[in-house]
């Protein structure tokens, strides 16, 4: 079997990438580091210093010891060791990651699903042990994939996973939160202009000069290369991007992508190659990028447009761009190799 992992790629054109915390004599002061399984890099462009990134740091750190997936002793852990057995009080981060998580699988009726840590476990993409499980391994997998018995108490921040065999993946959702819990840190620390990007889920907060917005480039999903379709133009909003380009396995000349069905356990098979979101809010993107491409091209084209302050780009397997009606006149082809198509 042949494994190839794939990380994720953006690129925020005219920025530029270092590798440890550093200031310039334009008092930009930039860092970063390795958490979440990714490069995190916070840049800070006015009113920064390297306590504030201290702090910046120090947040992402809490936020991992409390809800990854891949290390001991976390609460998200704890709760997946207790499915079927008795219910975990989580800390306010914990639960109100997980209410968003499970926010967002109702309103896909599963598609989208934060309960889908058994398939991803089994099938380990982005591992060293990754595989192709078998019909019959996927089958007995996916019944312990299910939304609807994930019982949350808002009142005790208490969370309840019903069924034995359980477990929750907060992947799809976890760096969003993150981003969004640095934009309010920096604002509060009267930081006003700053890039903060989690492994290629961009925030770009205030503008990058008066009237003019950052270009965060659209990741091309046939190159890891880290090559840009196109570039968006925006200012206090999230660019998240979610595509097959970014983890898959290889197995006799076949592709398996990361993104699983939980209906069917198997990689979702859809005409589109990547969807990035724009969105308000990183934690919204972030799930949505993922919700979205379930949905397929016409069914996600509709679903974007009947939401508030979110748009979308979509990259098809067949190299057409389409966007959604707020990104036109904003969304420029930079890749000679792609159409817009609408």
């Amino acid at each position: 079997m042949k494994k190839r992992i794939i990380s994720i790629l953006m690129i925020v054109l005219a920025i530029s990438i270092t590798g440890c915390s550093s200031k310039n004599k334009d008092e930009t002061i930039t860092r970063t580091e390795l958490f979440m399984g990714t490069a995190i890099k916070v840049t800070l462009y006015e009113g920064g210093n390297e306590g504030i990134l201290d702090k910046v740091f120090n947040r992402i750190i809490e936020i991992e010891d409390l809800v990854s997936i891949n290390k001991d002793g976390t609460e998200l852990t704890k709760l997946n060791d207790n499915s079927g057995v008795d219910k975990v009080k989580l800390s306010d981060t914990s639960y109100n990651i997980i209410k968003e998580g499970l926010r967002y699988s109702k309103m896909s009726d599963g598609a989208y699903d934060i309960s889908i840590g058994p398939l991803v476990k089994l099938w380990s993409i982005g591992l060293p042990e990754a595989k192709v499980p078998t019909k019959d391994e996927i089958n007995e997998t996916i019944k312990y994939v299910d939304y609807s018995k994930i019982e949350i108490n808002d009142s005790t921040k208490e969370v309840f996973l019903s069924q034995k065999g359980m477990m929750l993946d907060l992947g799809s959702i976890a760096k969003g939160y993150v981003a969004d819990e640095i934009v309010t840190l920096l604002k509060n620390e009267g930081v006003n202009k700053a890039i903060i990007d989690l492994g290629g889920n961009i925030y770009a907060l205030g503008s990058k000069e008066e009237n003019k917005g950052w270009n965060i480039g659209i990741q091309d999903p046939f190159d890891d290369r880290g090559n840009a379709v196109g570039v968006v133009e925006v200012a206090d909003k999230s660019v998240v991007t979610t595509g097959v380009y970014e983890r898959f396995i290889e197995e006799n000349g076949v592709k398996y992508h990361h993104i699983l069905n939980p209906k069917t356990g198997y990689p979702y098979e859809t005409e589109i190659a990547g969807v990035s979101i724009i969105a308000d809010k990183s934690v919204d993107a972030d799930a949505l990028s993922t919700l979205i491409f379930t949905k397929g091209l016409e069914e996600g084209l509709k679903l974007v447009e009947e939401l508030d302050t979110v748009d979308a780009v979509f990259i098809t397997n067949n190299k057409e761009v389409y966007i959604t009606d707020g990104l036109k006149g904003n969304f420029k082809i930079i890749n000679e190799g792609f159409i817009l198509s609408n």
